[in-house]
């Protein structure tokens, strides 16, 4: 019983272990995300951040809905730079 008992708390160690690492590693990308979305929100025109905010408010999913609307933002502010400059 008492090898049972020592197996099983070892596998529990282990796992305890892993979870700590995907854990800390979540943290990274979750800070490292943020950083990402604060400079994003930075360099979004006032109506992309609208046309952002109208875009989560009629998705489903919100987290569906942004990678989209990141994707978007890039290709925006390039068409809205070179309309006053043409």
């Amino acid at each position: 019983m008492d090898l049972v008992k020592s197996h099983l708390m070892y596998a529990v160690r282990e796992e305890v272990e892993v979870l700590k690492e995907q854990i800390k590693e979540l943290i990274e990308k979750n800070n490292q995300l943020e950083q990402e979305n604060t400079l994003l929100k930075t360099l979004a025109s006032p109506e992309q951040l609208a046309q952002f905010q109208a875009q989560l408010q009629t998705s489903s999913s919100p987290a569906s809905s942004q990678p989209q609307a990141a994707s978007q933002q890039p290709s925006q502010p390039a068409s809205q730079g070179s309309g006053p400059s043409a």
